[in-house]
């Protein structure tokens, strides 16, 4: 995405509040990793698809408070996350925001993914939450994370999660789900992502982000840390290029890097 159409919908203190975290780096960081994070925050804290502004937030709030809670540290050690009973500590301010049962699956994904069942999921119907609210909930775990992970390694505070605006989310599900490999639904294999579900239009989608795809917004969100912190989605096939690491290199450090975030995939 261009920086151009980044900067339009990105909120000016925000961007600012992200440059001056990066400002304590003892590197130079690049001006299109903070318009990224800028553009991220700018939309957290905007209504989304299923979710207010506020519950949003509130969810990235829960994401940090995961690493921190208590009950998660000592229930990642039971047999069964299931069987083990208490609560959660929760992140100043969220109390009465969220479902008790997404902050929960919100402190799962941070904590303990591997062990989320399809039943955890579907159980959230009993709070009058579908599967989309779980995904993009996941969504904003997985931005928050990448970039919390970011300014640790950059030695620089974690960005301070804006104010919210108000808004109302869109409920727009899309129609070209399967039942497929997933918990959830999600595009087919074969399926192209269209112009107004991603920027890339034409692009096959890759598989670490076809489980986002009930909820575009999420993918697109994603795609844009993705682009800045990783690798642009247009050379995907051809990591190596202008690289100083061979493929199996890379391969290596993504794996370990991987491993130590107990990412399954």
């Amino acid at each position: 995405m261009s920086s151009k159409a980044l900067s339009n919908e990105t909120d000016r203190d925000v961007l600012d509040s992200v440059v001056g975290d990066f400002a304590g780096c003892p590197v130079p960081v690049r001006s299109d990793l903070a318009d990224a994070h800028g553009f991220v925050l700018s939309r957290l804290r905007r209504a989304g698809t299923w979710w207010t502004g506020a519950e949003r937030l509130a969810i990235a709030a829960e994401s940090r408070a995961a690493n921190i809670c208590p009950y998660c540290a000592e229930r990642k050690k039971a047999l069964s996350p299931y069987t083990f009973k208490g609560e959660h500590t929760l992140a100043p301010g969220t109390a009465g925001v969220l479902p008790y049962p997404i902050i929960d699956l919100v402190h799962m994904a941070v904590t303990d993914v591997t062990r989320i069942t399809k039943k955890a999921i579907d159980d959230l119907a009993d709070a009058g939450l579908s599967d989309a609210h779980y995904v993009e909930a996941l969504g904003v775990v997985v931005v928050m994370r990448s970039m919390d992970q970011t300014c640790r390694g950059l030695g620089v505070p974690l960005h301070t999660l804006p104010s919210v605006v108000d808004g109302t989310p869109t409920r727009i599900r899309p129609e070209n789900m399967v039942e497929a490999e997933a918990y959830v639904p999600m595009v087919p294999a074969d399926a192209f992502m269209t112009e107004d579900q991603d920027f890339t239009p034409g692009r096959g989608v890759p598989n670490v982000a076809r489980a986002l795809t009930l909820v575009p917004n999420a993918v697109y969100e994603w795609f844009v840390l993705s682009n800045a912190q990783y690798i642009p989605s247009a050379q995907f096939g051809h990591v190596t290029e202008g690289r100083s690491l061979s493929r199996p290199q890379i391969e290596l450090l993504a794996g370990r890097v991987s491993a130590l975030n107990d990412c399954f995939y």
